[in-house]
């Protein structure tokens, strides 16, 4: 291979691995996308990552939530490992339970929980919604209870009849008795 082949080569793979964020590792793959290693690099929050991961290592850190939308960017990602982390099994984690969902929910056995404690040990992918928690997510209360609409109702005919009780009063040539 010519000298200028090895030299593209070379500049093709480390602008590849530019964007790779500073605790991880990153490697170019041969068919576009990267290999992102952040195994046990003591991660307490997600790091930035770069919109081209394919395969995302992120095993054996001390991570306990994922933001909604974490991997949104992340079109190519095939590949997810977020083992050995000490997850708090709540809402928070609820992004994370539906994108494994998705994409590879054998791994959902594979995710243990460390907290709360009635989650403790316990496989994510054996917690239901309701264990998950809502996190405030519920429909909008309407801004009257059914029965107002019924008030509103009974006031309107109320209203009605009297204007035509009224209208007959005084369109009436005798006077009623």
């Amino acid at each position: 291979m010519p000298a200028w082949g090895v030299l593209f080569l070379l500049w093709a793979a480390a602008e590849a691995t530019k964007d790779c964020p500073a605790p991880c590792t990153c490697q170019a793959l041969e068919t576009m996308g990267l290999w992102v290693d952040c195994r046990g690099r003591g991660l307490t929050s997600m790091p930035a990552l770069p919109a081209r991961t394919r395969h995302l290592l992120l095993a054996n850190n001390s991570l306990r939530s994922v933001p909604p939308g974490a991997f949104d960017h992340m079109v190519q990602l095939q590949t997810l490992d977020v083992t050995q982390n000490p997850w708090h099994c709540d809402c928070s984690l609820t992004y994370l339970h539906l994108w494994l969902e998705d994409h590879t929910p054998e791994a959902l056995l594979d995710v243990r929980c460390a907290s709360p404690s009635y989650a403790a040990l316990h496989p994510l992918g054996q917690l239901t919604g309701y264990e998950l928690g809502n996190c405030g997510w519920q429909l909008q209360k309407p801004w009257a209870y059914p029965w107002v609409w019924w008030d509103v109702a009974l006031v309107v005919v109320v209203i009605m009849g009297l204007a035509l009780l009224a209208g007959l009063l005084c369109t009436a040539r005798e006077p009623l008795l």
